[in-house]
């Protein structure tokens, strides 16, 4: 196993606490805490993969929150995720694997950790986009949120038939107020704007 030094980032900040209500919050707290990290970490503290995989797998609920429209994207998510799991259990850092697929020209093949990598990236981009949309406006439906976070992140990279399906399946998003019961918003938030 390829162990790191102790990089004085601890496991357990990423769990989430007692006093975390929401999903959307514990996202926020796991994803601040690896920023902080990244912002004071020295140069010989890399990372942790299995920390950043912490993080990623709590944003899987967000996907399964919009329902069909996006499960497509929710199940390619999990598994991308769920195979970086499995490489923490062998590689410490996002450097390691990055090193490792570098160095075996494997960077680009189908199913490489690093391919891997990009794709957790591109829903974790996906979302933020969504999010970002979604508080920009006061619309009803996400429809038009959603169609327009999808036309930047993943659309130049899918297929006609994919683009196609996924923009018939956003006449089934959950409405604004759908979306934040079931991601349990419903009391003064950042999120909602009360």
């Amino acid at each position: 196993m390829d162990e790191g030094a102790d990089n004085g980032f601890n496991h357990s900040q990423t769990k989430m606490s007692m006093t975390t209500k929401t999903p959307l919050s514990a996202i926020a707290k796991a994803f601040e805490e690896l920023s902080g990290f990244l912002g004071s970490q020295t140069k010989d503290q890399k990372l942790r993969l299995d920390n950043f995989c912490e993080a990623c797998s709590l944003v899987s609920v967000l996907f399964s929150c919009l329902g069909l429209a996006f499960k497509f994207a929710e199940m390619e998510y999990v598994a991308k995720v769920h195979d970086l799991v499995e490489a923490s259990k062998t590689y410490a850092t996002l450097e390691n694997v990055l090193d490792r697929d570098v160095a075996n020209d494997t960077v680009k093949k189908p199913g490489s950790h690093s391919r891997n990598l990009r794709r957790v990236r591109q829903g974790l981009d996906l979302i933020r986009a969504l999010f970002e949309e979604f508080l920009s406006t006061d619309d009803y439906y996400l429809k038009d949120a959603a169609s327009t976070a999808y036309s930047q992140v993943c659309a130049p990279y899918h297929t006609w038939a994919v683009r196609t399906a996924v923009s018939a399946g956003m006449y089934t998003l959950p409405t604004r107020e759908e979306l934040l019961q079931k991601l349990n918003e419903t009391g003064r938030s950042p999120w909602t704007g009360d």
